[in-house]
């Protein structure tokens, strides 16, 4: 098995570990709707579920979230497969945490027809921020640097084209 597999596979089941282990503490130890204070007004430990997407979108719709799941997967096998980890490092872990963050969910989602999220922060006073999950931590970190390499590639890019057509 090629080296960038074994990474790609030993920490996206880090992650996926991660993230159960941390939503089935909070479904054995939290009822639902129960809450630990971490940091007042900031930071809260939050027994929710959620059968929808971020903020209960598409609630109760598991087949469209079966089928969104197995067509990111295809894409992620399809990205993995042009990850060069010694040249893009930044594609690589984004693609690594997008995949696993969309395992995490969709063994909730499987398992329990609904997802269990517990981090609940107060973002400067919003307070309709959806609680989510280490799973969701994946997915969103790892959109913002797929984007960003994107972004860095881009005008990497820009220039190298800019100085084929100046000369320099």
């Amino acid at each position: 098995m090629k080296k960038k597999y074994i990474i790609i596979l030993v920490v996206s089941i880090v992650l996926i570990a991660l993230d159960q282990i941390t939503k089935q503490l909070i479904a054995a130890n939290l009822n639902i709707g129960e809450e630990i204070v971490i940091i007042k007004n900031f930071f809260t430990i939050t027994s929710h579920r959620n059968d929808g997407a971020a903020w209960g979108i598409f609630s109760g719709n598991m087949v469209f979230f079966y089928f969104i799941t197995a067509a990111a997967m295809g894409l992620f096998y399809y990205l993995f497969k042009e990850v060069d980890f010694n040249k893009n490092k930044i594609y690589g872990i984004a693609v690594i945490l997008m995949f696993a963050g969309g395992i995490g969910n969709f063994i909730d989602r499987v398992l329990f027809k609904e997802v269990i999220d517990f981090i609940d922060v107060d973002i400067f006073s919003y307070t309709t921020f959806p609680v989510f999950n280490i799973a969701d931590m994946c997915l969103v970190v790892g959109m913002i640097l797929f984007t960003l390499d994107i972004v860095i590639e881009e005008i990497i890019n820009g220039k190298r084209k800019d100085n084929s057509i100046t000369g320099k």
